[in-house]
């Protein structure tokens, strides 16, 4: 359970403070140029401005002495936020387990799950484990992994370059934009 929220913020009459500090982002009030300071004033006063404009008086920085606010449309300001916070998609890191002496098979299925995760979004860790005495044959992993890199190429770009770790060769791929 997630204890923590977010702080509200406050609206027109919401705003608790007495006296505020005015700024004009979209230069509505003032001739000087976007975000500029207009000035400490009542809440009342900010209000009122906020009112001949048809816009809301929004609390910026509730936290500052006195708080500042601002004069926009507020429907506005929600949408364009979660419009943006849905663009900031989270990419996760998928990751395909590959043997030395995988089958063509086996191989094929490897790929097409590989390249769906690119098409969603998705970076692709490719590891291919070694077990026993394979760590000698380690030729096999990179020409297995040069061989994904040919067959992906037109779904996503190589990240990081196939590397040795341990008893593993990793190789990371990113999808192509």
């Amino acid at each position: 359970m997630n204890t923590t929220k977010k702080p509200r913020i406050r609206v027109n009459d919401a705003i608790t403070a007495l006296n505020v500090r005015l700024v004009d982002p979209e230069n509505t009030l003032t001739t000087l140029g976007p975000g500029n300071h207009v000035g400490i004033m009542t809440k009342r006063e900010a209000q009122r401005k906020a009112e001949l404009l048809g816009l809301d008086l929004v609390e910026v920085s509730p936290n500052a002495e006195p708080p500042v606010v601002r004069i926009m449309d507020f429907g506005k300001f929600l949408f364009d936020e979660k419009k943006t916070k849905k663009k900031q998609k989270i990419q996760k890191i998928k990751e395909i387990k590959l043997r030395p002496v995988t089958d063509e098979g086996d191989y094929k299925v490897k790929l097409r799950n590989l390249i769906s995760f690119l098409e969603e979004g998705d970076k692709v860790k490719v590891t291919i484990r070694f077990k026993g005495r394979e760590i000698t044959h380690k030729e096999l992993g990179s020409r297995l992994l040069e061989r994904i890199k040919i067959d992906i190429v037109g779904f996503g770009v190589i990240d990081q370059e196939p590397k040795l770790e341990g008893k593993q060769m990793v190789m990371i791929i990113s999808p192509k934009k």
